[in-house]
């Protein structure tokens, strides 16, 4: 989302654009992604704590965050593109070699994160770094 498009969803919430301290207004689970309406600015200000709605707005949440509590900023992260027990391409290249493969994630990921993953033909199980397109880049 662009910052206007954050801007505006700030405005028609009524929640200002710039504030001391974010902080939940209902509780968000783990895994959830942040939207307009489940943030407030605190007139308070915590160490740590985001201050800015569009640092919140659309990224993930690591922990239960709760109502009234600072969100600090190792409680988000970037959306995770790929699910566990997901299907993903795998891609080994060196050389001149090149070798895709389907494959089953074991867990989920976020780009350039490393997770393990099984190969759906030889039921190995490798490591790959989760691309940003979902794929996973396996090396040795």
């Amino acid at each position: 989302m662009s910052r206007a498009g954050i801007l505006m969803l700030a405005l028609a919430f009524g929640v200002p654009s710039f504030a001391q301290s974010i902080v939940p207004i209902r509780a968000i689970r783990a895994e959830q992604v942040v939207r307009p309406s489940d943030i407030s600015a605190a007139r308070d200000s915590w160490p740590g704590a985001i201050s800015q709605l569009e640092d919140a707005i659309g990224r993930e949440a690591r922990v239960t965050l709760y109502p009234g509590r600072p969100i600090l900023q190792g409680d988000l992260a970037e959306r995770a593109v790929v699910d566990r027990n997901q299907i993903v391409l795998l891609n080994y290249s060196t050389g001149g070699l090149a070798i895709i493969a389907e494959g089953r994630a074991l867990s989920r990921g976020r780009p350039g994160e490393r997770i393990r993953a099984m190969n759906v033909a030889s039921r190995m199980t490798i490591w790959g770094t989760v691309q940003a397109d979902g794929t996973l880049e396996v090396s040795q």
